[in-house]
């Protein structure tokens, strides 16, 4: 018998929603996203079912992101499979975010991606010493979506456009001080939390802030970088971000921009529009359907196509971007990229 890759079950007033793809570390494909929607979507008027759980099986991490290989796979050819798997993703991304019960997500290890958009959106986000988040997206010619043209911008200062520009990874002490994680629980009282939170369902805030740890994790790394980022990253062009950390000159600016100089330059400017948009966007709904938009394309083009094979097919970590520098992605590229859906094919939340 095959395990099943989601588990859901209603323990002690707790709907449990467990990822189960560990081989995988957790990657979403259409049918974890419809079996997590399903569950939801039962719990959501049950009166029996106080608070909502979301957790993983294994260790090696919490979510990798989505399945890009079906995604790339779809891209080559009408996309449809790839819009399909984008619109049940992000109903349920929409769906944990506008959840009339409070979600607690354990995002223990790894979180990318697709991790990020099934985490983010629960008011209870607690990370251990064994957290990585990332949204690596720039490098594989994506973009970062499941939420984050909201979510990034909405973080302090400049550091949503620098996290999303560059794919830096995070450790829970830098992703606690930003907000990205709401509370920081070391990895051996995990269970203890969750045994706690299956005794007092109704109120797993409280839980959480009783076992918070108080003195980890350590000061956060980027808190020197902070003025800097918040500095060099406020531009609305790639180009004056690149020109701002070259007269910078420090190391860390270099360091920026020598990764900056790895990505695919229409993601980064594709990424960069996102974020200014999303962060004038008066919903979440918005954000979505304007992703949605950008994603049924974005998975089409030579970018994406590139990355993928570079990074996750053929692993020589060797793309070649097309256009391979800023000059060659134009504001009318962009503009068809980012232009709205017809009525008919437009993104819209479950009911």
């Amino acid at each position: 018998m095959t395990e099943p890759e989601i588990i859901a079950r209603v323990e002690n007033g707790v709907g449990r929603i467990s990822l189960n793809r560990p081989k995988a570390i957790h990657a979403l494909n259409r049918a974890m996203c419809e079996a997590m929607t399903e569950a939801l979507l039962a719990w959501r008027e049950d009166a029996a079912v106080q608070s909502v759980l979301i957790d993983h099986a294994g260790e090696r991490g919490f979510c990798a992101g989505g399945d890009i290989r079906m995604i790339a796979e779809s891209g080559a050819g009408d996309a449809s499979e790839a819009k399909a798997f984008f619109l049940a993703e992000y109903r349920l991304n929409h769906l944990m975010f506008d959840y009339s019960k409070p979600i607690t997500a354990i995002v223990d290890g790894i979180v990318m991606g697709g991790g990020v958009g099934i985490s983010e959106p629960a008011p209870i986000r607690i990370a251990t010493e064994r957290t990585t988040y990332a949204m690596p997206e720039t490098g594989i010619g994506l973009f970062p979506d499941v939420g984050g043209g909201w979510f990034l911008p909405r973080l302090p200062g400049q550091t949503g456009v620098w996290l999303a520009l560059t794919g830096a990874r995070l450790k829970a002490a830098d992703t606690v001080a930003l907000g990205i994680h709401t509370h920081y629980v070391p990895a051996i009282d995990i269970e203890g939390f969750k045994a706690a939170l299956l005794a007092n369902p109704g109120n797993p805030l409280e839980e959480a802030n009783r076992w918070v740890c108080p003195t980890e994790p350590e000061e956060a790394p980027l808190t020197p970088h902070r003025d800097a980022i918040d500095r060099l990253f406020a531009f609305d062009t790639v180009e004056e971000i690149f020109s701002a950390l070259d007269a910078e000159g420090s190391d860390w600016a270099s360091a920026q921009l020598a990764i900056l100089k790895t990505k695919s330059p229409q993601s980064l400017k594709v990424t960069l529009r996102q974020l200014r948009a999303g962060a004038a966007l008066t919903s979440f709904a918005e954000n979505m359907a304007m992703e949605y938009a950008l994603g049924g394309r974005v998975v089409r083009t030579h970018d994406f196509q590139e990355g993928v094979r570079a990074v996750i097919v053929d692993k020589d970590n060797a793309p070649k971007w097309s256009p391979a520098d800023l000059s060659g992605v134009t504001e009318a590229t962009l503009d068809a990229l980012f232009a709205p859906l017809p009525d008919n094919e437009q993104w819209t939340p479950l009911p």
